[in-house]
């Protein structure tokens, strides 16, 4: 339900202006971003090369460490794993707290009145004293502070009522029911929808079919909106590869050039992207217009909402639905944990900002992660994430069948790990002699990006067989300690004790669950608890193993460059 405000006024509104419906098509080259920010082409200078061995280098080799250097000394091979082991339990414990944490907020956020909020700011701008309402909640001492303050200096803030939301909803083949559940959503959150500029970004690759989709949400929806805009993304453009970065770049094009056309500041809009099946939180829009209008520095930010693959969970198979979890485990943590925050899936960004770079990349098959080193390096550093507490609710990977659906979870992690090619992009820059931006941040960062690649790769293998190992070759070798023998229950007790915060995050993830769908049997419930005993094996199955092959791709050259579409069946309905 749509929140109840008055209405907003300034001499700087645009919202009298005409509600627009276009359909916009290849016609001009958009032109291309920054050379210094694109990814590389063809083939890489040494330095690039190196760094683009290195996560594999490093993953290989501490995976073949548990067999190696028991070989060599049965106690320091047990050392070893002894260490990352009792390291990842340290991990898993304060992973559990950050957890916790970070769905705290979510919920606390998720009640907040943000549209309220909003009003709060503009009244204050006039000079008016706020309207009735609920004082307490998240960060509720922060906003009663900012509300004087803004009363003393009415400039101190942009005027939220003159921002504009540009939606770039990217799309290839995805149904129609899918597709219009997300902008139904748009419809009904608490922004007013004359301040939504929708810009449906679907691929020319779709073929008639995606296009006919197009002109049906145009007619149905277009004109609820302040712009619904069609732009249909050419198929077989030279310089990019056929996938999400390179559609909503060309949207982002068409979107700059009609907020320049329509005489709109670009520095009033914010521009959020989305997959076609996402379904924003009511109160997502008017979090992010609060925080960017706060800000001092708001053209230096992009604003992270929390991922949460739940929309479908009751759908899914028990692996999909694992994998699933630990995906919102991490987006939840990440909130909390501003080093490990960064663009992911979703987000929102300044127009002008964007326009700057060059949009998003076109080279890379997986544009979201690779969007916060692009900025990064454009702002020589100067840049950060904002945290967004509400969520915007996707989908868990689901195809027609249990096998086609495994396959279609390995593809998607597998995308989503080839992150790791970000590992390069940001050596050769942090390290370059001429570096502009600061380099021990770019440093830190650096190690963090390749310890999480690292990490996902090697780490459920070594805790996996790693207690076992060091014991069965210093029984052939006659190497035998007592701590030698003692491994596997060690590494076992440990494991058990790390239990604890993988209740903790079933708790929570129990939390997350919406209602069950009445086509759901009851007897799923019980299933979404015993899923829990697959964790382990999924972890091992999908996330190292597309790790792994994810670098040895980069390590022998194969790049990737071709964006699997994640097949979308939401909520039953199918393709």
């Amino acid at each position: 339900m749509r929140a109840n405000r008055e209405p907003f006024t300034s001499v700087e509104t645009h919202s009298a202006r005409p509600r627009i419906s276009a359909r916009l098509k290849a016609s001009s080259d958009p032109g291309l971003p920054p050379t210094d920010l694109e990814l590389p082409a063809g083939q890489r200078t040494p330095a690039y090369r190196f760094f683009e061995a290195l996560p594999a280098a490093i993953s290989f080799t501490a995976v073949g460490l548990v067999f190696i250097l028991p070989f060599v000394d049965a106690m320091l091979g047990a050392v070893y794993v002894l260490s990352i082991v009792g390291l990842m339990f340290v991990r898993a414990m304060l992973g559990a707290v950050d957890v916790a944490r970070g769905f705290l907020r979510y919920r606390r956020s998720a009640r907040v009145d943000w549209a309220a909020r909003l009003t709060d700011l503009e009244r204050a701008m006039d000079g008016r004293s706020s309207l009735a309402h609920p004082r307490g909640g998240f960060r509720a001492s922060g906003h009663a502070a900012l509300v004087a303050k803004v009363g003393a200096d009415p400039h101190s803030i942009m005027r939220p009522s003159t921002l504009f939301h540009a939606v770039v909803v990217a799309a290839y083949n995805e149904p129609y029911p899918v597709i219009a559940d997300t902008i139904r959503t748009l419809l009904h959150t608490s922004t007013k929808p004359e301040q939504l500029l929708i810009f449906f970004a679907h691929e020319e690759r779709g073929g008639p079919a995606m296009a006919e989709t197009a002109r049906r949400l145009e007619a149905e929806y277009g004109h609820r909106f302040g712009a619904f805009v069609l732009v249909e993304h050419p198929a077989g453009l030279p310089d990019e590869i056929a996938g999400k970065g390179a559609n909503i770049t060309y949207a982002g094009h068409r979107l700059a050039e009609w907020v320049r056309d329509q005489a709109i500041d670009p520095r009033r809009v914010i521009v959020t992207s989305l997959d076609c099946d996402n379904i924003p939180h009511e109160s997502y829009i008017d979090c992010v217009a609060y925080e960017y209008a706060v800000a001092p520095d708001r053209e230096r930010l992009s604003f992270q909402p929390i991922s949460l693959y739940i929309t479908n969970i009751w759908d899914v198979p028990a692996p999909s639905r694992v994998v699933a979890s630990a995906n919102c485990f991490w987006n939840l943590t990440t909130t909390v944990r501003r080093l490990a925050l960064r663009n992911f899936a979703s987000h929102a960004q300044p127009l002008t900002a964007l326009v700057e770079m060059g949009f998003w990349s076109k080279r890379t098959i997986v544009e979201d992660g690779h969007q916060y080193w692009r900025s990064w390096f454009h702002f020589d550093g100067d840049y950060r994430v904002v945290p967004i507490h509400v969520p915007i609710f996707q989908d868990a990977v689901q195809a027609g069948t249990f096998k086609s659906t495994m396959v279609a979870q390995f593809k998607q992690l597998s995308r989503w790990s080839y992150g790791a090619s970000d590992v390069p992009y940001v050596g050769v820059r942090v390290f370059a002699p001429a570096a502009r931006a600061p380099f021990w941040p770019g440093v830190l960062r650096f190690f963090s990006l390749l310890e999480g690649h690292v990490s996902l790769a090697s780490i459920s293998i070594i805790i996996a067989i790693g207690g076992w190992i060091p014991f069965v070759v210093a029984s052939q070798t006659g190497q035998v300690t007592s701590l030698v023998e003692r491994m596997p229950m060690t590494v076992g007790i440990i494991q058990q004790i790390g239990m604890i915060g993988l209740i903790v995050s079933i708790v929570v993830f129990n939390a997350l669950l919406p209602p069950r769908p009445i086509h759901v049997p009851r007897e799923r419930r019980l299933t979404m608890w015993l899923q829990w005993l697959l964790y382990p094996l999924t972890l091992l199955v999908f996330n190292s193993s597309t790790a792994l092959y994810s670098q040895w791709c980069l390590l022998t050259g194969r790049y990737r460059e071709r964006f699997d579409v994640t097949e979308k069946m939401a909520g039953g309905r199918s393709s």
